[in-house]
């Protein structure tokens, strides 16, 4: 039974990378034409492309999704969007399913991606962290993304969860940017992404239900940043608890 694990487990990781590779060449360029339409829409657009592009390759991959939470966004609202993070399948996830136009806070190493780096700089704000300039520079241009009204989706804990504990330690960086800008944080629970494709596993994946749970808002005002975040780790890491399988 082991072996078959392990061999169905790299046989279903090719299969999804080489999906994954050849399905993103389909949609990259109606994703990137989107450069041209002025914001939101052209950002709420390249999302509703990333959406079906996502719900095909999740589904021929075996993956089932399911999307919970929905009614917690309100019309007219733009919110912070806070996820854990365990597994190179949360972003994949996450920003097509948050609702409306969204960027995600994202690490610079993919910018040296051949044409994947002009989709990965349309769909997220490129941060090194190892820049103070840098980490400065991204956090100006959060701001400017929440005033356009487009979501920003960021995970708190910086990188992927490869801890036995439900969350990593957060930083403040999401919730200063809430206290300042007066934006709710609307944590978001991910559930499953790291029994579908683990960390610390190399070319080794297992299909299955891969869930985004949205939770009620949490409002900033009268507040401190390090009152918010420690209520939204709160949140998020009891809600997880209740609900994972992981």
């Amino acid at each position: 039974m082991q072996l078959f694990k392990s061999v169905f487990g790299r046989l279903w990781a090719i299969w999804a990378l080489s999906t994954f590779t050849a399905s993103f060449f389909i949609i990259l360029l109606p994703s990137l034409l989107t450069w041209l339409i002025p914001d939101p829409k052209g950002q709420d657009l390249f999302v509703k492309i990333a959406r079906i592009w996502m719900r095909f390759w999740l589904t021929i991959i075996g993956c089932r999704i399911v999307l919970k939470g929905k009614e917690n966004y309100k019309k007219g609202e733009v919110y912070i969007v806070t996820c854990n993070h365990n597994s190179l399948l949360d972003p994949p996830l996450s920003s097509p399913f948050i609702q409306g136009p969204n960027k995600t806070i994202a690490k610079s190493d993919f910018d040296k991606v051949p044409l994947f780096k002009w989709y990965y700089r349309k769909g997220g704000l490129l941060v090194d962290r190892k820049s103070e300039e840098s980490r400065k520079r991204s956090y100006e241009e959060m701001k400017e993304v929440l005033r356009k009204g487009i979501h920003m989706c960021i995970y708190p804990e910086g990188t992927r969860n490869r801890t036995n504990e439900p969350l990593k330690p957060f930083y403040s960086g999401a919730f200063r940017l809430a206290t300042e800008t007066g934006h709710s944080i609307m944590p978001a629970i991910l559930l499953n992404t790291k029994q579908v494709l683990p960390p610390g596993r190399f070319l080794y994946g297992w299909p299955g239900k891969v869930e985004i749970h949205f939770l009620p808002p949490v409002s900033p005002v009268g507040k401190s940043a390090d009152t918010l975040k420690a209520e939204v780790f709160e949140v998020m890491k009891t809600y997880f608890l209740k609900h994972s399988t992981q």
